[in-house]
């Protein structure tokens, strides 16, 4: 029996990168959402204790000699970089929320709930505080090592007892884990004062600070992870039909799971390295994507990498002007404008049915 003539759910389940119920090509609102990235990387750069018009910011950036040399100075040498790094780490963190969340099933997963973005986070002042390591190619590894454990170990909590994993068991399991792991974090910075100014950095989750060198220093990582995720989508939609029926459409389910853990390590690790645990952009983004593309990984891992950077640099640039001269942390704002989501996802009746 052919594809055409088969029945809408054998036909479904005949492509296994094309979930049932999937849409089709949402490439104009993917458009749309690029252009309002455009939009917002340009208010980050325009954004500040000094306020800089968008007309002077596109002459600076497209001729520097042209412009203002005080004002070019600011866009390339300040501004410029933390607007590069708020879409790296935005991408980086819708990416891994993403992921988490096709690859375990659960509409919880994130990155700072689970446990991830902690573990990362105790990597590090590990690495600072224990062994004296300052460099960005030398804790970004502690880094790595710590948020793959923690995603590990609140895995194999989520999964134990009856019935398995469930959603709720895994939340709550990360946010177990999370606490202690701040915990011991808290432990290491109160005895060295030099990872404790390094974790007040961290602990509001800040854009501020990294340079060009920085964002070279962990574009690779980035870069890699992103591969791997994009190359899991069409993995993921199998998954979504059950391991069981993945398994039957020629699905190796535990080496897509081992990409997509790679993946999530490599974004979430090196994002935390960065900027901070930053949390719930990797949780609310994806079902804000899902709205519009469907199921269909395959378009909302693009549009999770669109959206993603759009709400970071809009909690970034909010963070600029509500306390200015000074700033709000943009892993505060964030935190501000998914925590309502989060509670409104977590009191849906049906959660734990997923």
């Amino acid at each position: 029996m052919t594809t055409d003539q088969a029945t809408p759910a054998v036909a479904g389940l005949s492509r296994p990168g094309r979930p049932p119920g999937a849409r089709r090509g949402p490439l104009g609102p993917l458009l749309l959402a690029t252009a309002l990235l455009i939009v917002l990387a340009l208010c980050s750069i325009a954004v500040g204790s000094r306020q800089i018009p968008l007309d002077e910011v596109v002459m600076a950036l497209v001729d520097r000699s042209a412009a203002d040399p005080q004002i070019a100075a600011i866009i390339w040498g300040v501004r410029l970089p933390r607007t590069l790094l708020g879409l790296l780490i935005g991408a980086a963190l819708g990416l891994s929320g993403a992921l988490m969340q096709g690859l375990t099933r659960n509409p919880l997963a994130d990155p700072g709930l689970l446990g991830v973005s902690a573990g990362g986070a105790l990597g590090v002042v590990v690495a600072v505080g224990g062994f004296g390591i300052g460099a960005l190619y030398g804790y970004i590894w502690f880094a790595f090592a710590g948020a793959l454990l923690a995603s590990v170990v609140v895995y194999l909590l989520g999964s134990l007892g009856r019935g398995g994993s469930t959603p709720v068991k895994v939340a709550l399991a990360g946010v177990a884990v999370t606490f202690l792991l701040n915990s011991l974090t808290n432990v290491v910075v109160l005895r060295d004062p030099q990872a404790l100014n390094r974790y007040r950095f961290w602990a509001a989750g800040s854009l501020a600070g990294p340079d060009g060198a920085t964002i070279l220093a962990v574009l690779p990582f980035l870069a890699v992870g992103v591969v791997l995720a994009l190359a899991t989508a069409p993995a993921l939609n199998s998954l979504a039909l059950g391991d069981d029926v993945a398994t039957a459409l020629g699905r190796r389910v535990g080496l897509v799971r081992l990409q997509g853990t790679l993946a999530v390590t490599l974004l979430a690790g090196a994002a935390v390295a960065v900027a901070g645990p930053i949390v719930f952009v990797g949780l609310v983004v994806p079902h804000v994507a899902r709205l519009i593309t469907g199921p269909n990984h395959r378009w909302l891992l693009p549009f999770t990498m669109v959206l993603a950077p759009a709400l970071l640099l809009l909690a970034d640039v909010v963070g600029r002007i509500v306390a200015r001269p000074s700033e709000v942390g943009v892993g505060i704002v964030a935190a501000f404008l998914g925590g309502p989501f989060f509670i409104a996802l977590v009191r849906r009746r049906r959660l734990a049915e997923l």
